[in-house]
């Protein structure tokens, strides 16, 4: 079941009623970082990487849009992003108008691929610039800046990645990187061609399963393609590739350096709480966190998507962590819940789905000395038809 967004907006206004922002001062978030400031909080915030059991070289979600109306309605632009995972966090940073986004994988694989990533979206002024490159495909025609996201795939339909294209973009990239003086290691630079080979060799129709095992009982996997042109319920476009603006919004914050990948556990004592510190230090507030089902690795247990080395304490651990992350009525949860672990929500149909819930509701139980389960805190997540006028 897709909730239509309208719905979903005016479902959640009594919530916000009921939600008190705390008083804050404003925000000295930087407008922009210098390349040593970025790659000293890359650094320093970050834990030591770990292991994740597949590949994530783009999301498995295909719901992920589904929640863009509410969130751009109820989160200030300006606020701080956190998220997880490669390329969905630019389609939620935009849409949510962020002034700074942190992205955290326990996977150094995965910070990696974002300064692949950032280095792409400087080398490339529009997005039909942006596919080519990611892709390695050298499009034939000039592609209309008004273009969909539709038109934008369909100049690159039936085209091949060129190898020689391929290299020159590489080497590109690695001289981008190294202009900003980041000082990545041998193994780093490999991690990079690993990753933008993975790109080249599955073209615009890398999804999930491309180079990686698909693990049984996930949901469908959308491919890069149709994540970028898929809408919300409501069939409008929020993907980062849908419109110019969305794009450039994006491209804008890695050009100012504030988009910023961080190696570091959920459950971790320190990449959290590092960027908590941070944000707290310049009086700035945290407009959405993407979760994804974080919760369900950590806490561990049985099902096909579980992580059998998860524990409730490492859940518990994450939830100390969030809860000191600072935030107020405006700010989201978002998470990506099967209908396994949603069986408590009597409104839930359907599998998996994106849904949100406020953050005030997981720091409120923490500081009250709670120990919330990943299913108590599910049912903070609102019920649309219960509450819609």
């Amino acid at each position: 079941m897709r909730i239509a967004g309208t719905a979903l907006v005016l479902a959640l206004c009594p919530i916000l009623l009921c939600l008190s922002a705390a008083p804050q001062g404003k925000s000295t978030l930087p407008q922009r970082l210098t390349d040593a400031e970025f790659w000293k909080i890359f650094t320093e915030f970050s834990e030591p990487g770990g292991d994740y059991p597949y590949e994530n070289f783009v999301t498995n979600e295909e719901t992920i849009q589904d929640v863009m109306p509410v969130l751009a309605k109820v989160t200030k632009p300006g606020g701080v992003y956190l998220g997880v995972g490669p390329e969905q966090n630019f389609t939620y940073a935009a849409g949510v108008k962020a002034g700074m986004a942190f992205v955290f994988d326990i996977r150094r694989q995965n910070a990696i691929e974002h300064l692949m990533y950032k280095a792409l979206f400087e080398m490339s002024p529009t997005r039909a610039d942006f596919v080519s490159r990611l892709f390695s495909i050298k499009s034939p025609d000039k592609v209309p800046s008004t273009v969909s996201a539709n038109g934008l795939f369909l100049a690159f339909d039936g085209l091949k990645g060129d190898k020689a294209y391929y290299n020159e973009n590489l080497a590109a990239i690695r001289s981008n990187l190294t202009k900003h003086g980041f000082a990545l290691s041998a193994e780093d630079l490999r991690k990079i061609e690993f990753i933008y080979d993975v790109f080249f060799r599955a073209g615009p129709a890398i999804d999930y399963t491309f180079a990686s095992e698909f693990p049984a009982g996930m949901a469908p996997a959308p491919n890069y393609m149709q994540e970028m042109t898929d809408t919300d319920a409501d069939k409008k476009a929020w993907s980062f590739l849908a419109t110019e603006e969305n794009y450039q919004f994006v491209r804008n914050m890695h050009l100012r350096n504030v988009f910023i990948p961080i190696v570091g556990d959920f459950s971790g004592p320190g990449a959290i709480r590092n960027v908590a510190r941070y944000l707290k230090e310049h009086n700035a507030t945290v407009s959405a966190f993407y979760l994804s089902n974080v919760e369900v690795y950590l806490e561990g247990g049985g099902g096909p998507v579980s992580n059998r080395s998860g524990s409730p304490e490492k859940l518990q651990r994450f939830y100390q962590s969030a809860a000191e992350l600072p935030v107020d009525a405006s700010s989201w949860f978002i998470r990506f819940v099967g209908a396994g672990n949603a069986t408590n929500l009597r409104w839930w149909r359907g599998s998996w789905l994106q849904a949100v819930s406020p953050m005030t509701e997981l720091r409120d139980r923490i500081k009250a000395g709670g120990k919330p389960t990943y299913a108590q805190m599910l049912q903070t997540i609102p019920d649309p038809k219960l509450l819609a006028p």
